[in-house]
């Protein structure tokens, strides 16, 4: 997840100037003088270390099997330094950087998928609704074994990445490997650009609106603030109750997290960060102008959920503010950093986890749901001969107070969408018992 650079100053990495010491003698392959051999402190570099990659560094210039430029082998030793971090965290050259950006921005091209590194197998996190990916069925926690010809367990995260993106109206190939099968299956996807409208709504039933974020983007907020008033507009300013559907939501920009959540509470801490330098410490707390906050909620998640989309849900379950429904979420607790290098190209680190206002850390747990409802399909009757109700009938007795209308038809996504169907049922019957308590 990207922290936003308006909410925090950028971090100083304090041992830049070492690193670049430490390049600069692997490049030399120079003996290091008596006096240096002995560490001056705790952030000293180690001496040994620096002197075997400079040896590693010199054997490959010498003798690999095709000439490496020094520039090529120093970026690779980055990527590497970095990449064995942990999975999030990655050098970025000046092509990925914009590719980062884009994003974040919502317009890229490639598939529309989001992976990680599961165990070392590159694995997705959450397709992106409306993308390729999502069109050919992909699913969270599907493995890609290949792409086109090249198997992933040589690639890093950055390179895969690198590999699924390339200009619209190419095509790849995926071996794609699903827990539960037997035998991988081979997707083949077009590539084309992804513009990614983070939130639609719509109304799965009359006074019952349904919001869903496919992920978090820097005018996320802004976009769900307005389709709640649309929301609203639809249901003659009667908002009954609202399902906001986080499923395969993998995450993106920590502001936008905070300024959703932040539209259905009044008060209250949505998420703090902890990490080892002071500017990573923050809190980001409710303010009391908000959109919705007394209609009853539904949030659903998944195996997808993952990063921002875990604060959200998070924070409502902490405050008491909606009930979760679904399955466990993916459970990334981490904040990455993003920062520019004077070359041109960035840095993504891992400087902080984040903590919901109870204090829970999400990192490698993930948010269990309140209530759980596996994925399935409901299945509505349809109308045939044999569904018949006394109304039907012809010269049926008439009700003394009168026919009563038709209800309006659920909307067809509530209907083929089990999980979502079972929300919707859910929020129905939190406005039936204020109710049926006010009797008693």
């Amino acid at each position: 997840m990207t922290a936003s650079q308006s909410r925090s100053p950028l971090l100083v990495v304090r041992h830049c100037l070492h690193l670049g010491m430490a390049l600069a003698i692997g490049a030399l392959t120079l003996p290091l003088p008596a006096h240096a051999q002995q560490p001056a402190g705790d952030d000293a570099l180690p001496v040994e270390d620096v002197q075997t990659f400079a040896e590693v560094f010199e054997h490959i210039k010498r003798a690999y099997v095709d000439e490496v430029d020094d520039t090529t082998l120093m970026r690779n030793a980055m990527r590497g330094m970095l990449g064995e971090l942990d999975p999030h965290s990655a050098y970025l050259d000046a092509e990925s950087f914009e590719a980062l950006r884009e994003t974040t921005e919502g317009e890229f091209s490639g598939v529309g998928i989001e992976v990680g590194m599961q165990e070392g197998q590159l694995t997705i996190i959450a397709p992106i609704d409306d993308s390729p990916a999502a069109r050919a069925g992909l699913q969270a926690q599907d493995v890609i074994l290949r792409i086109d010809d090249t198997p992933t367990e040589s690639l890093s995260l950055q390179e895969a990445v690198e590999m699924m993106r390339g200009d619209e109206g190419e095509e790849i190939r995926l071996t794609i490997l699903r827990e539960g099968e037997e035998a991988p299956r081979e997707v083949t996807l077009t590539r084309e650009t992804i513009r990614t409208d983070s939130v639609k709504h719509e109304m799965l039933s009359p006074g019952y609106g349904y919001l869903r974020i496919s992920q978090f983007q820097s005018r996320t907020g802004e976009q769900a603030r307005d389709a709640i008033a649309a929301l609203r507009e639809e249901g003659d300013g009667n908002l009954k109750g609202l399902v906001l559907d986080l499923r395969n939501n993998p995450g993106g920009v920590l502001d936008s997290a905070v300024d959703v959540a932040d539209l259905f509470l009044d008060s209250g801490l949505i998420v703090y960060t902890e990490g080892r330098l002071a500017d990573s410490d923050m809190r980001f707390s409710a303010s009391p102008q908000t959109s919705a906050p007394d209609v009853p909620m539904v949030v659903l998640i998944n195996g997808g959920s993952a990063s921002a989309a875990e604060i959200v849900a998070g924070a409502l379950q902490d405050q008491q503010r909606a009930v979760l429904m679904g399955t466990e979420s993916f459970g990334k607790g981490s904040v990455q950093q993003v920062l520019p290098l004077n070359n041109g190209d960035g840095l993504k680190l891992t400087t902080a986890l984040y903590y919901t206002p109870d204090g829970r850390s999400i990192q490698a747990q993930g948010i269990a749901p309140d209530v759980e409802v596996v994925r399935g399909r409901l299945e509505v009757a349809e109308a045939t001969g044999l569904s018949i109700r006394e109304s039907d009938l012809e010269n049926h007795l008439r009700n003394i107070n009168g026919e009563r209308e038709r209800t309006e038809r659920e909307s067809s996504l509530a209907e083929s969408d089990y999980q979502l169907g079972e929300a919707l049922n859910l929020l129905k019957a939190l406005n039936v018992l204020p109710r049926t308590q006010g009797g008693n």
